[in-house]
């Protein structure tokens, strides 16, 4: 029996870094699973049969821990304007480490001039990660989540409107994929290195969907009516920001805003949708109803009620009293590095040269590695 590569998560109980560990652990392949805290998360993750480190991502010290004995590894940068940092303490101990294969999450408006820190950031990283020339690397760079719009799942379940600033509900800009199908295509990538080094990846779902498409998707799986309102930046971020618990920091949801912007532009609509789900990972990808379907079913409190709808409103109507949030002035005071001429990802040429579909690769599903 082939004994196979112990290979190394980040972000191991994030929206993809769950998924790409316990695929990994169904394949038989040691893992360990780094992670910030133990909770319900690693929990799951050590019934996987995972290795749960827990430490800081951005302690150089803690990563070159986590990488003692592993020849693999999927980097994947938190959501936060430290991503940078994280990449480059990643590569330094992947470096030291001497790994011979990382799979790194990029992002579909990486670029070197865009408006938002965290692109420029996560555009770096990509430099950073492929200057050792003996490692190999494979990139994954999806768009627009499907779980970006489970954020306004609430509203749909129990007031039956879908709030996003997403421009005309009939125009068709995003093909979502979820977060299981964007972790098949690491998975995979992961696995064999040898089929998949050098290559990059854009896993979509099966379809371009419309703001409308999505309302109506949501309106099948709820079993309720639910239709597409679409509203202002400043209003996306005054919920955002209004309603506790939020998992979206100061930074984060200025970055939303711009990445708002790239949708309503048709950014994440170029290319898409492609094959690379099926054909990498090896299985169709989820549409966007079964997807809500999924997330529907593990969430009691999205079943409609009287008293929750009445809790909707109050909601909504925090919403409407918070008070404007400045993203400009947001930014200055976190001493954000800011460009003289930034560029959106569709002005930008080079952009456009890397992102249509004779530069994304499409190659046959990868073979399972023998056990």
């Amino acid at each position: 029996m082939k004994t196979l590569p112990k290979i190394l998560v980040t972000s191991a109980a994030g929206k993809t870094g769950l998924y790409v560990t316990l695929q990994l652990r169904q394949q038989n392949y040691p893992v360990r699973a780094f992670v910030r805290r133990k909770d319900h998360r690693s929990e799951a993750l050590e019934r996987a049969g995972a290795e749960v480190f827990v430490g800081n991502q951005y302690s150089l010290t803690d990563m070159r821990t986590a990488m003692t004995g592993v020849s693999r590894a999927y980097q994947c940068a938190p959501t936060a304007p430290n991503g940078l940092h994280f990449n480059a303490v990643f590569t330094a101990a992947a470096y030291d480490a001497k790994l011979e294969h990382v799979v790194t999450l990029s992002q579909w408006l990486s670029s070197a001039d865009h408006p938002s820190l965290f692109t420029r950031e996560v555009y770096l990283g990509d430099i950073l990660i492929g200057m050792r020339p003996e490692m190999s690397v494979t990139t994954v760079n999806p768009g627009w989540f499907a779980d970006n719009y489970l954020m306004v799942l609430d509203m749909a379940a129990h007031l039956g409107l879908f709030t996003m600033p997403l421009g005309a509900g009939d125009q068709k800009k995003n093909a979502p994929p979820s977060n299981e199908d964007i972790a098949r295509v690491v998975v995979a990538s992961l696995t064999d290195p040898a089929k998949h080094a050098g290559q990059t990846y854009r896993p979509t779902g099966p379809e371009l969907l419309s703001p409308n498409d999505i309302a109506a998707a949501m309106s099948r799986a709820l079993r309720r009516r639910v239709r597409y309102m679409d509203i202002s930046e400043r209003m996306m971020v005054k919920a955002l920001k209004a309603l506790p618990p939020s998992n979206y920091s100061v930074a984060a949801v200025t970055q939303l805003a711009l990445y708002a912007d790239e949708y309503r532009s048709g950014s994440f609509a170029v290319n898409a949708p492609t094959d690379h789900v099926a054909r990498i990972g090896g299985q169709e990808p989820e549409s966007f109803e079964a997807i809500v379907r999924k997330h529907a079913a593990g969430q009691p409190g999205l079943v409609k009620s009287p008293l929750r709808s009445l809790g909707a409103m109050a909601r909504f109507a925090k919403i409407l009293a918070t008070r404007p949030f400045d993203l400009k002035r947001a930014e200055a005071e976190r001493d954000y590095v800011q460009l003289s001429a930034p560029v959106f990802a569709q002005d930008d040429a080079s952009w456009q040269a890397t992102h249509q579909p004779a530069s994304i690769t499409s190659p046959q599903p990868a073979s399972p590695e023998p056990l």
